[in-house]
């Protein structure tokens, strides 16, 4: 346990603070905090099990009335309080199972464990704790396992369908977990299974709860197939606040939903929706014959949509990037619901006319519990720290959603790719169907819970990818045994070609047939190419290893240096097939290495010539050489560089596994191994046909800084370890 601990201190000090946290939320307000919909939907349904109130009752069903069958209103609030824990305790164990650094995953967990917002929505006998906390689970179900199986994915779907009966915005779950499962691999027909299974599992509690709903609500002959009796109405008070009915054929009953007021000057969605004053009240009251007000409601709200579009988009976005703010502060007008009803108060807090101290104390004493209270200190002390940075600023979400773009985008080949999409597109989905009702600081928080997450997958994307299989790989093999064995003079000249046979002939000839009086010969490893590459290096009279799929410069050379090596060659000439290197300057590469001065001799376009246009590229080359000359402890001027010799011994000592840029990993694993690197003034030519296999000069930049550094951390955890073994074998 100890060396638990000692590994995971972060993480268990902020642990030990959201417990402490939440005893103090428990003892200050007792038995728990009681909110509108407490004592409107939940509280009433416990005995009625009456699913057609303004929400579902999903939560009534799950959690309320199991445990008030068994405990009180204080024994909810603490199994919601645990819910809480055990939400920041599978977030953090997924994080670090995928990769994360401890101490990002433990950052990440901080908005469950200590924003106080989300310990008051906990604390509230409200569905939001239970909602989040099967959404957690859902998504570490799918996002586990390298690649879930149908069990994982059975009960993640069944855990996001009955979500839905406990919030109903959990409807758009479904979209991100069949996007997940179309990503993380596999063949085809294998992922297309997974995400009908997990569609099917997701759409069995809906329908069971729709139907549940439907034959309670017959009971007077307007059933309706629904999980909500009120979403036409909170959509009536998202489109109200910029409806304009001119010109639209609405029927007679829906005419007084139109509002009169310039849109400029309108209230928020909840005045809309909830307020007394507003039309709303009025269909409640004398709904028209035959029909359902929510069904008028609903009507009425896709007609505005789909006659305004643009401002109902307009809205919803307006709306939806407030959490990006640093402080949570009430809506422009006085439409939107306060802030405050989401703070801890100095006293027992009320809401007239429904949750009042009278009207709690009744049911709490009905149940057990007894009369509510408050210890005025504790309260004092949680509204302090909650209105004095106790929450999380609005810029740490954007910069989570951000990180997780970044990973989702740039990071193809690693395995947290996927679950980056997989929290992203759950958090923002769900902020974006809560602000397409309306705002709340309160539909904020599952954004909060989930989406820090998604930023540190999107950083393990972003920093680790999947390894490589090791050398020789079924390609390698298959290329090796075709290509047989072959007895190599001194020295071998390295090129790997995709795609390159109008500009590959003249560089083959260009290479002299011996150096320095040392024999030369031309070795080509085709990776994969589609054109006439393999044709054209046989003609002028290369070895030609051709390898059957594409898999990247990096692989390629990593076959060439095999070959090389055990064709018994002493020096490896690397060169590309673009005619971009002059092979005049040969002399120049091999002349350290026969002379012993050096191990591996790169080329350097900035002690030489650059040809090059690109001023992108050129100050490129600066900045990796000044980084990577700090991270290897000795001055280069050109990292990638691709015109260098070698020893041949030296390609089988460093590990090489980049499939694409291999020419930092060579350099970068050189380096850090001691070995002597000199550089030597080269001509950089202008490419003399096709175009790069890198991509874009910022998808380059990108993946050339990773593969910098992955290099560096695992050649400085390499050569730690060699170390500590080697001071234990002196102590034996």
């Amino acid at each position: 346990m100890t060396g638990l601990l000692r590994r995971h201190w972060l993480f268990a000090g902020l642990l030990g603070l959201g417990v402490l946290l939440r005893v103090l939320v428990c003892v200050a307000y007792r038995p728990a905090i009681f909110y509108i919909d407490s004592m409107a939907t939940y509280v009433p349904a416990v005995k009625t099990l009456d699913p057609t109130g303004q929400n579902p009752i999903g939560y009534v069903f799950l959690l309320l009335k199991p445990v008030l069958a068994v405990g009180d209103f204080t024994a909810v609030a603490v199994v919601q309080h645990l819910l809480g824990v055990g939400m920041a305790l599978v977030t953090y164990a997924l994080l670090v199972h995928k990769g994360a650094w401890r101490w990002l995953a433990a950052v990440a967990t901080t908005p469950i464990l200590l924003d106080a917002y989300q310990l008051q929505i906990e604390h509230n006998i409200m569905s939001d704790p239970l909602f989040q906390a099967m959404l957690v689970a859902a998504l570490a179900l799918l996002a586990w396992p390298r690649r879930p199986g149908w069990p994982a994915v059975a009960a993640a779907g069944l855990l996001l369908g009955a979500a839905v009966s406990v919030r109903t915005v959990g409807q758009v779950l479904v979209v991100p977990a069949v996007l997940y499962l179309l990503l993380v691999g596999g063949t085809w027909r294998a992922r297309a299974a997974l995400a009908g299974l997990v569609a099917v599992c997701f759409a069995l509690p809906v329908v069971g709860y729709a139907t549940y709903h439907y034959v309670w609500s017959d009971r007077d002959g307007q059933g309706r197939f629904s999980v909500s009796s009120s979403n036409g109405n909170a959509l009536y008070g998202r489109v109200a606040t910029f409806a304009d009915c001119t010109g639209l054929d609405l029927p007679a009953y829906e005419r007084p939903l139109c509002p009169t007021q310039p849109a400029g000057q309108r209230l928020g969605p909840d005045w809309w929706a909830h307020d007394p004053a507003s039309p709303a009240a009025a269909l409640y009251a004398d709904p028209p014959a035959g029909m359902a007000a929510d069904q008028v409601f609903s009507d009425f709200a896709w007609r505005i949509i789909r006659h305004q579009p643009v401002d109902f988009v307009q809205a919803v976005l307006s709306d939806a990037v407030r959490v990006f703010a640093w402080q949570r502060t009430d809506g422009p007008n006085h439409g939107y619901p306060p802030v405050a009803r989401w703070h801890f108060q100095e006293d027992f807090p009320i809401f007239e006319p429904i949750a009042t101290t009278d009207t709690v104390a009744q049911v709490s004493r009905e149940y057990g519990g007894g009369d509510p209270a408050v210890v005025a200190p504790l309260a004092k002390g949680l509204r302090w720290y909650q209105l004095h940075g106790g929450y999380t600023p609005g810029p740490v979400v954007a910069l989570a959603v951000l990180l997780a773009l970044a990973g989702a985008v740039a990071a193809r080949r690693s395995p947290a790719r996927a679950a980056a999409v997989l929290y992203l597109a759950s958090g923002a989905l769900i902020l974006l169907a809560s602000a397409a009702f309306e705002f709340s600081w309160r539909y904020q928080l599952p954004g909060y819970v989930v989406l820090p997450a998604a930023g540190v997958l999107g950083v393990v994307a972003l920093t680790r990818r999947e390894p490589r299989p090791p050398f020789p790989e079924p390609a390698d093999q298959q290329a090796i045994d075709e290509f047989g064995q072959v007895d190599f003079p001194d020295v071998v000249v390295l090129i790997a070609a995709y795609n390159e046979g109008p500009t590959l002939g003249p560089v083959l000839d260009s290479v002299p047939p011996q150096c320095l009086g040392l024999p030369v010969a031309t070795l080509v490893v085709v990776d994969g190419a589609t054109d006439d590459t393999a044709e054209v290096a046989r003609a002028h009279g290369a070895y030609t290893c051709a390898v059957p799929v594409n898999r990247g410069q990096g692989a390629a050379l990593r076959l060439g240096y095999y070959l090389a090596r055990r064709g018994g060659c002493r020096y490896i000439v690397t060169t590309d097939a673009d005619g971009q290197y002059d092979m005049a300057e040969l002399p120049r590469l091999l002349q350290p290495l026969i002379d012993g001065e050096a191990d591996f001799v790169t080329g350097s376009r900035r002690l030489g010539a650059n040809e090059s246009t690109d001023p992108v590229r050129r100050l490129g080359t600066r900045v990796f050489a000044w980084l990577v000359s700090v991270l290897g402890g000795h001055r280069v001027t050109d990292t990638s560089f691709g015109f260098r010799a070698m020893r041949a011994e030296v390609t089988g000592r460093v590990t090489l596994d980049q499939p694409q840029y291999q020419s930092a990993e060579l350099l970068v694993g050189v380096l850090s191994q001691g070995y002597r690197v000199v550089e030597r003034p080269m001509t950089m030519r202008r490419r003399g046909g096709g175009r790069s296999k890198k991509g874009n000069n910022l998808v380059y930049g990108w993946r050339y800084t990773r593969v910098v550094f992955t290099t560096w951390w695992r050649e400085r955890k390499t050569t730690r370890s060699s170390r500590t073994n080697l001071t234990r074998n002196i102590a034996a």
